[in-house]
């Protein structure tokens, strides 16, 4: 691979600007292969529209009630968790295009990134409110609460630090998104998950491929942004009302939680990048390689404590079912 400047040692300090011209080269080339296996799809071809009806209020239909719902519980949090996350769209694209900039093939990757996204809250909305899923006024206030809060990112330390951290974040959306679809018990809405889950794992592989490159240029500094991402990382949705409780059900649910964080998230990408693994660091790249190591350990272990938590619950409420039924 041809970078736009030579590598070098691992304990030279790269400015962000340094960072994003050297890698432009890499961003117009995974740009391009990202545009060839990129597939047009149209949201409103996963809406079923024939189950739409007017609401209550000026159109004078009918009001939204609990039971009008096909889909499980956890299915319908996660739905609001994940459709009120894309709406803040217009802040993260904001994040980027200031950080990453708006000329050339970065800015012509985070417009088209954005465009992409953009379709994911559109197909959401249209899906849950077309077929009476949630409240749609509880959502519009939550909506409303949480693009009012706007969105400042957990990783502005370096851009380094925010390409480390949409590697495994979109990683993240996409498991999220597909465990929802299979756990909604509705096939339209599994369908329609699937299909931006697909969009989500593209995004993936261009800012793991831009990681990647980026360990070769400036290791010591990548390594660092990788630890710090991992040890702190949150989904950007932890500013939407009620995130906590929403976020124990899903885990409860099986939709998101530190085992799924740590096999399905973490662990795929850093051995693609071969983290662990790489040599010839500095003293501050070999230190946060370390850290990371020994984090990894400690969320094993609370992952583990976390499933057998898991199991004994479900085993008590199968317990309580079946003493209901008998």
């Amino acid at each position: 691979m041809t970078l736009a400047l030579p590598p070098t040692s691992g304990t030279e300090q790269w400015t962000d600007a340094r960072l994003l011209y050297a890698l432009e080269e890499v961003v117009e080339r995974e740009l391009d292969r990202h545009l060839k296996v990129a597939k047009e799809w149209m949201p409103h071809e996963y809406v079923p529209w024939s189950d739409g009806r007017n609401f209550d209020g000026p159109l004078g239909g009918e009001p939204w009630e609990p039971e009008q719902s096909k889909i499980s519980d956890v299915g319908r949090t996660a739905l609001v968790v994940n459709l009120l996350t894309e709406d803040n769209l217009p802040s993260y694209h904001h994040e980027i295009a200031t950080l990453f900039g708006r000329d050339g093939a970065w800015g012509t990757w985070v417009h088209r990134w954005t465009a992409e996204e953009g379709r994911h809250g559109t197909v959401m909305r249209d899906y849950l409110l077309t077929t009476r899923a949630v409240d749609p006024v509880e959502l519009e206030r939550f909506r409303m609460a949480h693009m009012s809060e706007g969105f400042e990112s957990d990783n502005r330390h370096s851009m380094l630090h925010s390409v480390a951290y949409v590697a495994f974040q979109e990683l993240a959306t996409r498991i999220s998104h597909r465990n929802t679809g299979r756990l909604s018990g509705d096939p339209v809405c599994d369908r329609l998950l699937a299909r931006i889950a697909t969009d989500e794992n593209l995004h993936m592989v261009f800012y793991r491929n831009l990681l990647r490159a980026a360990f070769e240029l400036a290791p010591d500094q990548t390594m660092r942004a990788v630890c710090d991402v991992v040890t702190g990382f949150r989904m950007p949705g932890h500013g939407i009302p009620g995130f906590e409780r929403a976020a124990a059900r899903m885990a409860l649910g099986g939709v998101y939680n530190l085992r799924i964080h740590h096999d399905d998230v973490l662990q795929p990408v850093l051995r693609f990048l071969k983290v662990l693994e790489i040599g010839g660091l500095g003293p501050e790249g070999l230190k946060a390689q370390e850290e990371l190591g020994l984090f990894l350990d400690g969320l094993d272990g609370e992952a583990r404590r976390l499933d057998e938590r898991l199991a004994a619950r479900r085993a008590r409420l199968a317990a309580r079912e079946a003493a209901a039924g008998s």
